[in-house]
């Protein structure tokens, strides 16, 4: 029997909790984490080596840990969830239903369809991201029969 014993890094652990908030479906990618974690250490490490203040090469290595995780699919789901479909939905069901969606087809044709930059919940894009999701979601909804909170289908 062997155990490995898990690397306790600052910015893993800091990673690791972020992921795990709005990118759960990563959390479990071992290899990026790693990485990540380790570049944004070196960033921290060049930033203090450079003179930098402690607090500023804080914000510099969170730059490098966070950079391309700014928008997030699960997050938008879950927020589309909780806005449309709140009395079908009730807590903690959209945070569970999230994650299924995350590997439906039909929703990542949706986002697909969009360029998923960091700051992508600012643009003019993302209203009609999000219009598109909720009518992806009710045809899901209605062509699987799925059961909802106060509908006629709930058993």
């Amino acid at each position: 029997m062997t155990t490995t014993k898990k690397e306790l890094s600052y910015f893993r652990l800091k990673l690791e909790a972020y992921l795990g908030e709005h990118f759960p479906e990563r959390v479990n990618d071992n290899a990026f984490v790693t990485a990540r974690a380790d570049e944004a250490l070196t960033a921290y490490c060049d930033a203090v080596a450079q003179g930098f203040s402690y607090p500023e090469a804080e914000t510099m290595a969170s730059e490098v840990l966070y950079h391309d995780l700014h928008f997030s699919k699960y997050d938008t789901l879950v927020s589309v969830l909780e806005q449309e479909f709140e009395k079908e939905l009730p807590s903690p069901l959209p945070e569970k239903l999230a994650l299924i969606l995350l590997n439906n087809k039909a929703i990542q044709a949706v986002f697909a369809k969009y360029e998923l930059t960091d700051d992508f919940a600012a643009g003019t894009e993302y209203d009609k991201l999000y219009t598109e999701l909720t009518g992806t979601i009710v045809l899901l909804i209605e062509i699987n029969g799925l059961p909802t909170i106060g509908s006629e289908n709930m058993t």
